[in-house]
């Protein structure tokens, strides 16, 4: 493996994606291709309809393409059976939702260690390593709180503190800022920039906010389900 082939976290390699059969076949994403590197903050920006969930969906190997492939470290995900699937997802890919999807009857420090749990860590040492997030991200005052009494920006702190306490080498936020303000999204983004990517991390950010371009390293543009655009960054 070369130097720059150990650089590489995501290669997507002509993947495509159809619905339907027939005459009601409907491509939504076609041949696309792109490579992202760690220590690198990504953005995938396009309007609705554009491909960007369903791309999203298949490099995270939540959606099987019907064509190409997607490297991640090396790995190819999609030569993989279910449970190994399942398995590198848990351990490679931090993934935070554009609606957080805490659950509200659970702690903030109870949410954050759900990934832990479900490595059938114990649970005390797994609110432990929980608290420790939440103060990576800022909260850990807020951690016996309940999402309810918490801000939209402390929530998606805390979102963002559950997809990296197992330490994933790939982090995907799917719309981070759509359910926030313009100054909280930019603060989180920010944050998320700062702190939490590094040298071994590779952050994909799909947006369509164009507020927080600014943080991009690059920005890949979509439209109609195929790559129009790469840029770089504006910072």
């Amino acid at each position: 493996m070369t130097e720059e082939e150990k650089h590489e976290a995501i290669v997507a390699a002509g993947i495509t994606k159809w619905f339907g059969e027939g005459a009601t076949r409907t491509t939504a994403v076609n041949g696309v291709e792109f490579v992202a590197h760690f220590g690198e903050m990504l953005f995938i920006v396009g309007p609705s309809g554009s491909g960007k969930t369903t791309l999203l969906s298949m490099i995270s190997g939540i959606l099987r393409p019907n064509a190409g492939t997607v490297t991640i470290n090396g790995a190819d995900i999609w030569k993989m059976n279910n449970d190994q699937l399942a398995d590198f997802r848990l351990n490679t890919i931090g993934f935070v939702f554009q609606d957080f999807h805490l659950f509200p009857r659970l702690t903030s420090a109870e949410n954050v260690a759900i990934p832990l749990i479900l490595k059938h860590r114990d649970w005390a040492e797994s609110i432990a390593a929980a608290t420790t997030c939440l103060e990576i991200v800022g909260l850990k005052e807020r951690s016996e709180i309940l999402p309810v009494k918490l801000s939209g920006g402390e929530q998606q702190r805390v979102a963002i503190a559950r997809a990296i306490i197992s330490g994933p080498q790939i982090l995907i936020l799917d719309e981070p800022t759509a359910s926030l303000d313009g100054d909280t999204g930019k603060k989180v983004i920010a944050f998320v920039k700062e702190k939490i990517l590094n040298q071994d991390r590779c952050v994909i950010i799909v947006t369509h906010d164009a507020r927080i371009n600014e943080y991009a390293d690059r920005i890949i543009h979509m439209e109609d389900g195929r790559i129009t655009g790469l840029d770089k960054g504006t910072e």
